[in-house]
């Protein structure tokens, strides 16, 4: 049993033993790792107290807190409702809220409230400046990814010709098969066959040969389909050699890049590589309005997509974004392409080391700092219950959270030995929490 020993406490030496420690709930856990790190566990006997540290007056340093809750004006919003506020530890996660609005843009979008525009003018003014952060020839602001991934499969099967338009999902007479790779489907590629799209799968999970993408290109093909995500499978066709071969056949490639930012350079990467249309999300990293996407890519493309979308009376009608959340992108866009990524990325990983740091002492958990350029683009604290582990399992662990005041969501989007801390959405204070209730939840 560790001895922790203070030789200021309200001017007297007092002896605070680990267990009682704990049953004290210490919440500065990073204090706590390091000392527990820096000096050896001590058996239970004053003797044996050789190694001292000066821990101050407890109080007076605010180690020890009751139960911590979600606050603020936009919380007591929610409580008036009836809706408990969570803490998202999991990252941009949609069912969760998505990512914390900028304050630029919450002050653009109130600003944008009060005057009335014409809504085509504002589309081809925003489109411009997607088209400025992306390097595609135009842009435009989509309702969310999944709106831009109908508008994709629109553009490219109908057109801007009204007749064909107004008869979607009725492909009748129009290109409407979508190459994709089986290692590529996903959950929403049910957005490409909203519009009357059919899937024409290549590869076998595992690899694929270019002369099945040659094979499976004919006079109805209408695009193929290319998914940039984490946690899928590097064994499809290189991007490049996609794009060499069905551009050989006059096919566009049309991308889903939706959770692929940071870094900020994929912004421009996909539509230098050749892409004809690429849709990223504009309520993840870019800390846009939720519901916002961004759609970018050839001009004939996007304006076919544009001519389907709302305002206009046709699939994507109900698929409207308001002039303030048009707004509200836009400012969000130009201040992420400018903020100094790598002190972010640092930001993250100094966040991530506090869960590590509080949690690596745990027996039969592993705890790293992941930060990659596929599967983890911002910093993760990685949690992997390993064979020695004897507590709760991963889920449970996760529920335990959930089930906790506030709520807390973890990721567990990878493998099922695994639980992370996505830093995107914590400040100071909510990363404390999560770090206080991960250990009590893994040494309950």
């Amino acid at each position: 049993m560790f001895c922790w020993y203070s030789s200021e406490n309200i001017g007297s030496a007092h002896t605070i033993w680990l267990d009682d420690f704990m049953d004290y709930r210490c919440y500065n856990l990073r204090l706590a790792v390091f000392v527990a790190r820096k000096y050896l566990w001590k058996p239970r006997t004053p003797s044996a107290c050789s190694s001292t540290i000066v821990i101050g007056h407890l109080a007076q340093h605010n180690l020890f807190q009751e139960a911590s809750m979600v606050t603020g004006p936009g919380a007591d919003i929610y409580r008036t409702l009836g809706v408990n506020p969570i803490i998202a530890a999991s990252g941009s996660t949609t069912a969760y809220g998505g990512s914390k609005l900028r304050p630029e843009v919450k002050d653009a979008i109130n600003k944008a409230a009060g005057t009335m525009v014409n809504m085509d003018e504002l589309n081809h003014a925003a489109g411009k400046i997607i088209a400025q952060v992306t390097g595609a020839e135009a842009g435009f602001v989509s309702s969310g990814a999944a709106g831009g991934l109908i508008l994709q499969a629109a553009a490219v099967m109908a057109g801007n010709d009204p007749a064909k338009m107004n008869r979607l999902p009725d492909a009748t007479g129009m290109k409407n098969e979508f190459i994709i790779h089986r290692s590529h489907r996903f959950p929403y590629d049910q957005c490409y066959t909203a519009t009357g799209g059919t899937f024409r799968e290549i590869g076998d999970g595992r690899r694929c040969h270019p002369w099945e993408l040659e094979d499976a290109l004919n006079e109805n093909t209408a695009a193929v389909v290319y998914l940039f995500s984490p946690f899928i499978t590097r064994r499809a066709l290189p991007f490049e050699e996609v794009v060499e071969i069905a551009h050989g056949h006059d096919v566009p490639v049309i991308v889903d890049a939706a959770s692929f930012v940071p870094p900020r350079a994929n912004l421009k990467r996909f539509i230098a590589q050749g892409a004809d249309m690429v849709q990223y999300s504009g309520g993840k990293a870019v800390r846009g309005p939720q519901g916002t996407g961004i759609l970018c890519g050839r001009a004939d493309l996007i304006e076919a997509a544009f001519a389907n979308a709302s305002p206009h009376q046709f699939i994507g009608r109900g698929m409207k974004v308001s002039k303030e959340n048009i707004i509200g992108l836009v400012e969000a866009v130009q201040i992420f392409v400018e903020e100094d990524e790598e002190a972010e990325t640092k930001r993250y990983n100094e966040m991530c080391q506090q869960v590590v740091d509080a949690l690596i002492e745990v027996p039969g958990l592993e705890a790293t700092v992941e930060h990659d350029d596929y599967n983890y683009l911002v910093p993760h604290a990685l949690l992997t219950f390993t064979t020695e582990w004897r507590g709760p399992s991963r889920d449970d662990v996760f529920d335990a959270m959930v089930d906790g005041d506030p709520p807390i969501y973890l990721s567990n989007i990878n493998n099922p030995d695994e639980l992370a801390v996505d830093p995107l959405n914590l400040d100071d204070e909510e990363l404390e929490i999560v770090i206080r209730r991960l250990h009590e939840v893994l040494l309950d």
